[in-house]
């Protein structure tokens, strides 16, 4: 083994420590705290790259795994970049709260959020080195299933993207609620593309000795999504600027996995199917 698994991982967070607070550095002096976004999914990518050159692991393996965290890592990063470029220098609206409720010393707050980000990034990456550090030829069925699972998260998230974006571009929708597409079977389909790729790259570890451990991950990735970044703030920035459209929205459509739309009229609403 050319690298320890703990030697490895220390790499690794020591590495994501410094890129966060420079990422720090670059969002003071941009003014524009949403650059995080943007770091948190290329970070992923990295750590795949990072772990496969420490560790000795099968080639084959170590490539394919790469391979899949690149296709979501890069994709999902490129889409917040464009984002967070188009509306500069307005601010993602969960940085402005933050401003707001963190008047007082926001400055350390932030710095502080921004190493909490790098910690995190780094504890639901950890399971990276599991599939990097099996030195075992070849591929089998969990690695082929995790691809496959991969790419269906991917196409997921993607296709939930577009539907939003296309619905925002036509002038009409201006203050109604998308439910185009994927977001007719759940309000929130990026967040459940998102998690679908983290319980792929759990099952492509499953080939790997203590490949079971990597599930932690998607279990950690769900708590976040349904409780701390994803869905609450989403759902509370939507019912302060829908009103009662999104309390509507709220009855008749699931709140991640998506499911058959519960039989409530939504007046007033209008759908895009771009």
């Amino acid at each position: 083994m050319m690298t320890s698994f703990l030697s490895a991982w220390l790499i690794a967070l020591g590495a994501g420590l410094i890129v966060f607070a420079g990422t720090y550095w670059l969002a003071r002096k941009a003014d524009n705290y949403g650059v995080v976004d943007v770091v948190w999914a290329y970070q992923f990518i990295a750590y795949a790259i990072l772990y496969g050159l420490l560790l000795d692991g099968g080639t084959l393996r170590t490539v394919l795994f790469a391979g899949l965290v690149g296709i979501w890592s890069l994709r999902l990063g490129i889409h917040l970049q464009r984002r967070v470029r188009a509306e500069h220098p307005r601010e993602d609206p969960r940085y402005a709260e933050l401003r707001e409720s963190w008047r007082e010393r926001f400055d350390s707050r932030m710095f502080l959020f921004f190493v909490a980000q790098g910690i995190v990034g780094w504890l639901v990456a950890l399971p990276f080195s599991i599939p990097a550090g099996n030195p075992a030829p070849g591929v089998g069925f969990w690695e082929i299933s995790g691809v496959m699972l991969g790419v269906l998260g991917v196409a997921v998230q993607a296709w939930a993207d577009r539907d939003l974006r296309r619905f925002k571009e036509n002038p009409g929708n201006q203050g109604q609620v998308c439910r185009a597409g994927l977001w007719a079977w759940s309000r929130h389909p990026n967040y459940f593309g998102e998690w679908l790729v983290w319980m792929a790259l759990a099952v492509f570890a499953c080939g790997s000795p203590y490949g079971w451990l990597a599930f932690l991950s998607p279990l950690l990735m769900l708590y976040l999504l349904l409780e701390v970044t994803g869905v609450p703030p989403s759902e509370r920035r939507a019912l302060h600027s829908k009103g009662e459209l999104y309390r509507a929205y709220q009855r008749t459509t699931n709140t991640f996995f998506p499911g058959l739309v519960r039989g409530e009229s939504t007046p007033g609403n209008k759908e895009s199917h771009g």
